[in-house]
């Protein structure tokens, strides 16, 4: 919706066709000022969605989600959960989405520049875990290694995508959810704020270290460069 004026000089048709004169018009200044007017297109991808359409068919709210304008979002088709629940109960794991977001994109706007400014994982609350435990940050290895794999695919495919940044470097305060959800590759102690590299921190540096830009297009979740066992370095392990 957004970055239909700033790619194409207008709202989208489905816009225009159902809010009409409520939707402001653009002058012939304003389109060549906006326009054009973005280097690249920035991605914060963490979930994916069912998506019902309220226009044309019936709609009742469901237990996860409030409709939105003309569409009902949720993460619950006839019964079954679209993919694994993650800490923040709005999220599910969802790799395929990362590829589709992608694809959307590079069809729609014309293969702009993109990068991937945001994609990370949070268990759910562990604040009384043992260290030990929260360091050993399976979840969030699979995540991310999934996510990466669907986006290999879609630069596969073409998708003209520039960069990737984890959310997030270290534990830090979410807007919505406080320091209840760590998101983070580092651990952080919230009395000391001493930060311990999880196991996962271990995993991406392997991993991006061993994986040159060239070769990303072509990795997979089976490639022997994705996998990672914590006994491989002393760099996942922590004195606590």
């Amino acid at each position: 919706m957004l970055l239909d004026p700033i790619v194409h000089g207008d709202y989208p048709p489905e816009m225009r066709h159902y809010l009409g004169k409520t939707l402001p018009r653009f002058s012939e200044e304003e389109v060549k000022y906006v326009k054009g007017s973005a280097d690249f297109i920035g991605i914060n991808h963490y979930t994916t969605l069912y998506a019902k359409d309220c226009i044309h068919s019936a709609c009742e709210s469901g237990w996860d989600r409030p409709i939105r304008g003309f569409v009902y979002p949720t993460g619950v088709r006839n019964g079954i959960l679209i993919g694994e629940p993650a800490g923040n109960p709005r999220f599910f794991v969802v790799p395929r989405g990362m590829e589709k977001i992608v694809n959307y994109v590079k069809e729609r706007y014309n293969n702009m520049p993109m990068f991937i400014t945001e994609n990370g994982f949070s268990p759910p609350p562990q604040e009384h875990e043992p260290v030990e435990d929260l360091l050993e940050d399976a979840g969030r290895i699979h995540f991310h290694k999934s996510y990466l794999a669907a986006l290999a695919r879609a630069i596969r495919n073409g998708a003209d995508v520039r960069g990737y940044f984890a959310w997030s470097l270290i534990d830090n305060f979410e807007w919505m959810e406080g320091y209840s959800a760590r998101y983070g590759l580092y651990y952080v102690d919230r009395r000391t704020l001493k930060r311990i590299p999880k196991h996962s921190a271990k995993w991406y540096k392997d991993l991006i270290t061993n994986v040159s830009e060239e070769d990303f297009a072509a990795i997979s979740l089976s490639d022997k460069r994705m996998t990672y066992s914590p006994s491989d370095s002393e760099a996942a392990k922590a004195e606590t």
